[in-house]
């Protein structure tokens, strides 16, 4: 959505949006727009939502409006040949970390789950590969100690915005000189699972803590003691004498639980629902 509003604000002529179909979402389950395209209605933008954009009628509907470029961020489908080549200067995806480094559809968490020191933004020329087009603008962000995936995206998703726009203008001057990227040091960042936010003391306290920081908001982090099962919300490493949270014993080091909401039950702060727990 940055990126959107980005390229408005920059005077670009932005003819169509192409984001997924309304989902169900919250309790009642009901159609809810992705953010993407309230953004676009708001800017008064045609909107498109394929359930699958490699259809013929949405290659049509596309290319039918005659772009000149094609921008991808993080749309969570493969981009038929026929739009990557379509527009007179291709299509550019935006991608969240230094390729080579963290290809794939998770790159945030799994830049904190790696314990990387930094992490970045990517323009790349899209290719018929998985994020291995060539590079055509980078960025890097560093990773704070206490970063999460929802501070590290939204920090990423502004400095990705200002790079497409910087390196859009850099397409139309023709002043943009495309870098193969290295097969050395590439890896992939995969689909994310529920497995990977189950938590035990067998692991670290620090590997706990990255884990928490990366996936408690999705898929989430359960922990496994002797008063029952819990998910994590927040917590921290030990820090001295620390006598906030609840602290956990591990394989090396404490943690200690902030905040943790029960299985049926609400939010609440470690230390409550130990005490309720006896």
């Amino acid at each position: 959505m940055p990126t959107l509003e980005r390229l408005v604000e920059d005077g670009h002529d932005v003819r169509l949006v192409v984001t997924q179909p309304d989902r169900p979402a919250g309790r009642g389950l009901k159609l809810s727009p992705s953010p993407v395209k309230q953004a676009a209605e708001r800017l008064g933008i045609s909107v498109a939502q394929p359930e699958r954009i490699r259809d013929e009628p949405a290659v049509a509907q596309i290319l039918g409006e005659g772009p000149d470029l094609f921008v991808v961020v993080a749309y969570g489908q493969i981009i038929p040949a026929s739009l990557l080549t379509g527009p007179r200067l291709g299509a550019v995806n935006l991608h969240a970390s230094l390729l080579p480094r963290h290809r794939g559809p998770a790159p945030i968490a799994w830049a904190i789950l790696e314990g990387d020191q930094q992490t970045g933004v990517t323009v790349m020329q899209m290719d018929r590969g998985v994020d291995t087009g060539p590079i055509l603008a980078q960025a890097a962000v560093p990773i704070a100690e206490d970063e999460t995936a929802a501070s590290l995206e939204a920090r990423l998703a502004q400095r990705g915005a200002e790079l497409m726009v910087e390196t859009i203008s850099r397409l139309q001057r023709g002043t943009v000189q495309p870098v193969r990227q290295p097969d050395e040091g590439a890896t992939h960042a995969r689909r994310l699972r529920s497995d990977d936010g189950k938590l035990n003391t067998e692991m670290s306290a620090r590997e706990i803590d990255r884990r928490v920081r990366a996936l408690s908001q999705s898929p989430g982090v359960w922990l496994t003691l002797p008063a029952g099962d819990v998910k994590v919300l927040t917590g921290h490493l030990a820090a001295g004498d620390d006598r906030e949270g609840l602290p956990v014993v591990t394989s090396e080091g404490v943690y200690v639980l902030d905040r943790v909401q029960p299985a049926g039950g609400r939010s609440m702060s470690a230390a409550a629902w130990a005490r309720g727990r006896r």
